[in-house]
């Protein structure tokens, strides 16, 4: 009996993610990358216990951790020193925390991974899939690869080409929109300024936002630990950040003004000697983000994952997280409605939105709740978060629940999913 194909568009996280598992499946996996070689960028990201648990589902947990930097909390701090979050994730189960990762790192543990079924995973760079089709029996995608036009049948499409896809259904659309606020980032040497296991937020109202992550290590340099910065400005602002030698100074000395010892290390870290010995200034790079909202996640013979299906300010750190639930919870579902070589679309989509609808709403209303009291012009924003957020931290149920939230293992506002039932090895690895 011919073996199921699936067609896998983007290759980042939730792309590969899915890959892998479908293989494990004895499923064969065509991935189309639109990008000629697998070369990451973006700043560090933190892979929250939701994520590890993912991780550890597909046998990669112990590569990462050589890669990544152990994080055991979140703690932002206010002008006058108050901690305005204090929130670990001891709070949730002793056994929890959190990885920073550079994004290349992240990459290489998942595509190293994929590189391990070269008979069921087959990658198709430089892949630019513009259009599908579905007929009762098949699914045809179409485009370019390396220029030339393509057109392939398979038995299934999922769509993980990240917020900007262009490929997912929009009679599926909700919301696809801009946010206001972006970041400039740029990765430095490991912060020992500050605790090294804790992202460090720094705000003043919502107008100010410093952040500074622990990113652990590239491969080409295992040994030189990192940390990324990001600093929250106004999309329209993101270009002229910084571009004078005065704009630095002047940034130097606000944020000298409210966190002094930051200010001493940042000034250290933001020039690097080049080539020739001399001093000059680190590239900062700009973080732009949507929001993307969507009726239904999949039908018939087509999904769409990852950010391309639920993109959100990166306020609570779920990006990555979701991606990987999502490649999971799709794996999961294919084995609950897979019978003979044959899947019921139906049930397979009936229980995907079962195991991906309550939490994904849930993390995307708390994301557009809070946004604004992080990054706006609304003049009275901080003053509410800073009241709010200053008195649940008292109340140890608000503390654990907000610690639990932070984890990507809610599931709705009051349920949550269980990290074991997560990591648990395949019943039905058929590769094995």
């Amino acid at each position: 009996m011919t073996s199921l194909h699936f067609a896998v568009v983007g290759a980042g996280t939730a792309g590969i993610a899915t890959a892998i598992l479908l293989a494990k499946r004895n499923i064969q996996v065509t991935l189309f990358e639109k990008a000629p070689t697998l070369d990451p960028v973006g700043a560090g990201l933190l892979l929250q216990p939701a994520g590890l648990a993912v991780f550890e589902h597909l046998g990669i947990l112990d590569d990462a951790l050589k890669l990544g930097a152990r994080v055991n909390g979140l703690e932002g701090r206010l002008p006058n020193q108050q901690l305005l979050v204090n929130s670990h994730y001891h709070q949730v189960g002793a056994e929890y925390y959190g990885l920073g990762m550079h994004r290349s790192s992240l990459c290489h543990v998942l595509a190293s991974k994929a590189q391990s079924y070269p008979d069921l995973i087959h990658w198709q760079m430089d892949a630019d899939i513009q259009s599908y089709s579905e007929s009762k029996h098949e699914i045809r995608v179409k485009g370019l690869i390396s220029g030339q036009t393509y057109e392939g049948g398979f038995d299934g499409l999922i769509i993980a080409n990240g917020a900007r896809s262009t490929l997912r259904p929009q009679a599926w659309v909700k919301v696809d929109q801009a946010y206001p606020w972006g970041a400039k980032w740029t990765i430095v040497p490991e912060c020992l300024a500050l605790d090294p296991e804790i992202l460090h937020q720094f705000h003043q109202g919502s107008k100010l936002m410093l952040g500074i992550l622990p990113t652990g290590a590239i491969p080409s340099q295992p040994e030189q630990r990192l940390s990324s910065i990001f600093w929250s400005m106004p999309t329209p602002l993101l270009d002229h950040f910084l571009r004078r030698s005065q704009d630095r100074v002047q940034w130097l000395n606000h944020i000298a003004d409210q966190w002094p010892e930051v200010a001493t290390w940042l000034a250290n870290v933001i020039h690097q000697p080049n080539e020739h010995g001399l001093m000059q200034s680190r590239q900062w790079l700009s973080a732009q983000y949507r929001d993307v909202v969507m009726s239904k996640f999949g039908q018939a013979r087509v999904a769409v994952i990852g950010d391309a299906a639920h993109a959100m300010s990166p306020q609570l750190g779920q990006g990555a997280n979701m991606a990987l639930l999502d490649a999971w919870a799709l794996s999961q579902s294919i084995d609950f409605s897979r019978r003979h070589e044959q899947i019921d679309w139906s049930k397979l989509w009936q229980h995907y939105h079962q195991q991906r609808g309550s939490s994904t709403r849930f993390y995307q209303f708390l994301s557009r709740l809070i946004t604004p009291l992080y990054q706006s012009d609304l003049w009275w924003a901080g003053g509410l978060r800073d009241l709010s957020f200053g008195w649940m931290y008292k109340v140890p149920y608000f503390r654990k629940e907000m610690a639990l939230t932070v984890s990507g293992l809610k599931s709705g506002m009051f349920t949550q999913m269980q990290y074991q039932d997560i990591a648990r090895s395949d019943r039905h690895d058929l590769s094995t």
